[in-house]
């Protein structure tokens, strides 16, 4: 199934970007400061990364 192979593909995808993100906002709060926004796209980030988990094991 081609489909389930580029489905599987792009949550892997999603994954490795949040993690990289979550590195990346840490990062800049131990550097620079806190930044509200960095956080909240993060968990925004995060949160589509659940629903396309949630989504591809239904």
């Amino acid at each position: 199934m081609p489909g389930s192979t580029n489905g599987s593909t792009s949550t892997k995808t999603m994954g490795v970007l949040t993690v990289g993100g979550l590195v990346a906002v840490t990062a800049y709060t131990v550097a620079l400061g806190s930044n509200g926004w960095l956080w909240f796209g993060w968990v925004v980030l995060g949160l589509i990364t659940l629903g396309m988990v949630a989504t591809r094991s239904a």
